[in-house]
């Protein structure tokens, strides 16, 4: 099994009430062979050099504030995925590489809300064993050539997730505006424009995005949120197919929920 790559938005804990996208997630999910396991990339874990979290069960890590006590008795009890944590150590720091990537383990370190918030509504079950890997750099060459690394992870059956969003400014959010409300014209201009760059392969303009998108530093006033795509995006450019369909779009209190998979 050659498991597909994804970047999907992943939403902050009222996701779960979203009954459209908890939707979308799940049928997504439906479309594709159940994977080995899964290795996902968050947005909400930076942490250099390279650190792999918890092989050994760590709690939940509710890393938000000021939410509803409901969202902090969320629990997703997806087994831990040593035996991916050790091939991700030797992808990373094999020897006669241009540049080997150092590999730290934090066994106190378990998923973050930007892993377990859509993979509760992609594999409810929590069958799947899961691996969460820190960003040890929002570089989007750095994080580019990580993905190249892990490529070979998919031949095994390893899902391989960038987690983040299409568009990130809280200052959008609006509650009193609604969910659907239209979005900021900044965040419809780079949606459409990350649109039409996926779907031509550009990946120097996708590299670029700061200097290359409309309205980039608007969309990101920090690149967190679009920094995983850079991993998947690498895992698919070694692969050897850039091909990719926009699974999830639309908008989310004005902030773009575009959703990719590499096949």
């Amino acid at each position: 099994m050659t498991a597909p790559l994804i970047y999907l938005s992943h939403g902050a804990p009222p996701l779960a009430d979203d009954a459209r996208w908890t939707r979308e997630l799940a049928d997504w999910s439906g479309q594709i062979e159940k994977p080995k396991n899964v290795l996902m990339v968050s947005a909400h874990w930076e942490d250099a050099p390279t650190t792999l979290g918890s092989t050994t069960g760590a709690p939940l890590v509710y890393d938000f504030w000021g939410f509803p006590q409901k969202y902090y008795e969320v629990t997703y009890d997806a087994p831990a995925a040593p035996d991916l944590a050790d091939d991700v150590t030797k992808l990373l720091t094999a020897p006669g590489q241009t540049s080997s990537t150092p590999v730290h383990r934090d066994e106190s370190r378990g998923l973050d809300h930007g892993a377990y918030v859509p993979l509760k509504e992609m594999f409810p079950e929590a069958d799947v064993p899961v691996l969460q890997m820190s960003m040890p750099t929002l570089d989007p060459r750095g994080l580019f050539e990580i993905g190249r690394k892990l490529a070979p992870l998919r031949d095994q059956g390893t899902l391989i997730v960038g987690s983040g969003f299409t568009t990130h400014n809280l200052r959008w959010f609006n509650p009193r505006a609604g969910a659907d409300a239209a979005p900021p014209m900044a965040s419809a201009e780079f949606d459409h424009w990350a649109q039409e760059a996926m779907k031509a392969k550009d990946i120097d303009s996708i590299l670029d995005f700061l200097a290359k998108a409309p309205a980039a530093r608007e969309a990101h006033p920090r690149t967190e949120h679009f920094a995983p795509l850079f991993v998947t995006l690498g895992a698919a450019y070694e692969s050897g197919s850039l091909d990719n369909e926009s699974v999830i779009e639309g908008f989310w209190f004005g902030l773009s929920k575009r959703s990719w998979q590499f096949n």
